[in-house]
């Protein structure tokens, strides 16, 4: 087998165990490392368990039985997110595999944090050791898309989401409610806010449907709920997008799910404030109602489910 398609198996698993860390990770980027021996034996594994604790490169060292340690100088680490280079509340990743001495490195993407940025990279080629950048990086650079967003973009990673009928409605009028999800598609909403820190819906959805907006379905943390209005008396309430954005990024909130209703929604559309938008459609209709909003032209699928309702996510192209 290739080199190259080694790389990518090994790096696999770094984006599997990475996923583990994605609860008690946050506010860092999720990220698994493995160590590989030069006969291909994985002799060491570790993901980014919690905040504040050891990374997944020092995870990864730990794990290495005391009979294999001699094995290190021809072995391959592989870590699906720049090594750090800064001292934060832990010592720098980069100087702990220099000075373990492994042989070679496989990153799958660069770090956007503006105190990493290449510069885990340079700093472990400047002492001699092979750096291979780039192994399944659109995988690598998804896993992270919220901590990205943030760091990037200096604002919360956007998710727009509704339930609609077969022919465009979310809502009925004379403000009554229109039932639309099915019972596992709320389920798959609960879930949806068990990833995601902050979830946010206009006044009229809160006076109107009084939603808990909780992950009682699901298990997790719940959301923190916000409400956007034009006249805030609340913590919680505020009253233009960018206010709301404004204080997640404050609190260091990676995520923002939007939930309606249509004002609130066409709000956010119409400042080109989102980055994904997942769209529920029932298979029935209705004669009259409020409109769902208009999906974006600059938009592609990225998924589509069926469960009795049809689940569609865009992004952007």
């Amino acid at each position: 087998m290739k080199q190259e398609e080694l790389d990518e198996i090994y790096m696999r698993r770094c984006l599997q165990l990475a996923r583990n860390g994605q609860q008690l990770a946050k506010p860092n980027p999720m990220v698994g490392a493995i160590i590989v021996s030069k006969e291909g034996r994985i002799i060491g594994e570790g993901y980014h368990v919690r905040c504040g604790e050891g990374h997944a490169e020092v995870n990864a060292f730990d794990s290495v039985k005391k009979e294999d340690e001699p094995l290190l100088h021809e072995s391959t680490i592989y870590v699906s997110l720049e090594p750090c280079s800064h001292y934060g509340k832990t010592p720098p990743c980069s100087d702990l595999i220099i000075r373990k001495g492994v042989k070679r490195v496989v990153c799958g993407c660069i770090d956007p944090f503006a105190k990493v940025q290449g510069r885990g990279v340079k700093k472990i080629r400047e002492a001699g050791i092979e750096v291979t950048v780039g192994v399944l990086e659109k995988e690598c650079l998804e896993l992270n898309k919220r901590f990205i967003t943030y760091n990037t973009h200096h604002r919360p990673y956007i998710i727009l989401k509704w339930a609609q009928t077969e022919n465009g409605f979310i809502g009925l009028k004379d403000n009554q409610v229109l039932s639309v999800s099915s019972p596992f598609t709320k389920m798959l909403v609960h879930k949806l806010r068990a990833e995601n820190d902050a979830i946010l819906v206009g006044k009229k959805t809160e006076e109107q449907e009084h939603p808990q907006l909780t992950t009682r379905e699901w298990s997790g943390p719940n959301p923190e709920k916000l409400v956007l209005t034009s006249h805030p008396t609340k913590n919680h309430e505020y009253a233009t997008p960018s206010e709301v954005l404004s204080h997640l990024y404050t609190e260091k909130k990676q995520s923002l799910i939007v939930e309606g209703g249509n004002k609130t929604l066409d709000s956010f559309l119409k400042a080109g404030l989102w980055d994904e938008i997942r769209v529920e459609t029932a298979p029935f209709t209705i004669e009259d109602g409020v409109r769902a909003p208009q999906l974006p032209h600059d938009i592609h699928i990225v998924s589509a489910e069926e469960y009795g309702n049809k689940i569609v996510t865009y992004e952007r192209d």
